[in-house]
């Protein structure tokens, strides 16, 4: 086994240091070249010696963490109670640094490679960064939860302790990657290409006021689907307009913040140009559910390092756990490690982008299920 994932529920931080390290000793032995440490605020306090420990203890050439609201391992999710995951591996040489505060990666990391990155998401700009990730490289990662206020978030970068920017773990490219990113949404209506807009703000789709499209989809949508509508409404923006088809997996999921009945526009979470296409999009605890599971049974992979967003788990499915069952049925695997994120980075339709209520995902050792 060349990956080890370990969690430890125990509140006292220096006895669930003692059990993951402990844990992954025993399943992949000493020395892993890369190691990646998430655990809840709860033990934020001794954070200052933790990220220390496990690098010595362990054995690893690099390691990087980050502290959350709430954290998975294997196929539970430990919400909002003290938790310490670890992730470790075997993977050839890694390299852990810094992103620059304006966004960049080291110009040296090679093509095909990919970037673990862990991020403050009250200091560090992850919308510049997802932008300017070099054609050739896979970013996935999210931003730290932990704390509700600037200062509170830890991240760890080898021996170091930081409270602010980002951290990151380049990974070989010889090793054989996937990102895996399920937005949870599904479309409803047809593709409409906008006709009229300015900054966010759409004002026509297909030559009529966009208010009124949505009220024809909605006229003609199924009560439960209306009632998604009206509670939970998002746009899907195409990525790739080259494709003549599209479907889940092509829009990047936005957020509608507002309308304005007198003009007919509306107000979404980014800019959609003259001439793309947008599709209204739901979300709901089965969709989500859904897309995650139908994306993760086309892999099978021996790891995951999984982030998602603290929206999920029970305040979207009622209880915890879905996301990680869903990962690890599909691919058949229970080496999977990470956290619950206030932000989630990963590839769409081949460009990099920041997203909310998402699952974004990892997978290590990854072959196609087909």
């Amino acid at each position: 086994m060349r990956y080890a994932v370990a969690l430890s529920e125990h509140p006292d931080t220096g006895v669930a240091l003692g059990e993951v390290v402990g844990q992954v000793l025993d399943r992949i032995g000493p020395a892993p070249d890369a190691a990646v440490l998430f655990l809840t605020g709860h033990h934020v306090d001794r954070c200052d010696e933790l990220g220390r420990t496990v690098r010595q203890t362990l054995g690893a050439r690099a390691l990087i963490g980050g502290t959350a609201v709430s954290v998975l391992a294997h196929r539970q999710e430990v919400e909002e109670t003290p938790g310490v995951v670890l992730w470790a591996g075997h993977t050839g040489p890694v390299r852990s640094f810094r992103p620059t505060p304006d966004g960049l990666l080291p110009d040296d990391l090679p093509e095909g490679g990919s970037v673990l990155v862990l991020a403050d998401p009250y200091s560090y700009d992850a919308v510049k960064l997802a932008g300017r990730v070099p054609a050739g490289i896979t970013l996935v990662g999210g931003l730290a939860s932990a704390a509700g206020r600037p200062g509170g978030n830890r991240l760890f970068l080898d021996d170091e302790v930081q409270v602010d920017g980002a951290v990151a773990l380049a990974l070989p490219s010889d090793l054989t990657i996937q990102p895996l990113v399920s937005q949870g949404c599904r479309p409803v209506g047809e593709p409409l290409t906008v006709t009229a807009s300015e900054g966010n703000l759409v004002h026509e789709l297909g030559g009529r006021p966009a208010m009124e499209r949505l009220r024809q989809i909605a006229e003609a949508a199924p009560p439960p689907e209306r009632s998604l509508l009206s509670r939970g409404l998002h746009v899907g923006l195409v990525v790739d307009e080259q494709r003549e088809h599209f479907g889940p997996g092509d829009f990047l999921i936005r957020g509608v913040l507002g309308a304005d009945r007198n003009s007919g526009s509306i107000a979404i979470g980014d800019h959609a140009p003259v001439g793309s296409t947008m599709q209204f999009q739901v979300r709901d605890a089965d969709a989500a559910t859904d897309e995650l599971r139908r994306l993760a049974a086309r892999w099978r992979a021996e790891s995951a390092l999984v982030f998602t967003c603290n929206g999920r788990g029970s305040h979207l499915f009622g209880r915890p756990g879905p996301d990680a069952e869903a990962l690890a049925d599909g691919l058949e695997t229970t080496v999977l490690g990470g956290m619950f994120c206030a932000g989630e980075l990963g590839p769409i339709g081949g460009r990099h982008f920041l997203h909310g209520f998402t699952a974004s995902a990892l997978l290590l050792g990854a072959e196609s299920a087909n």
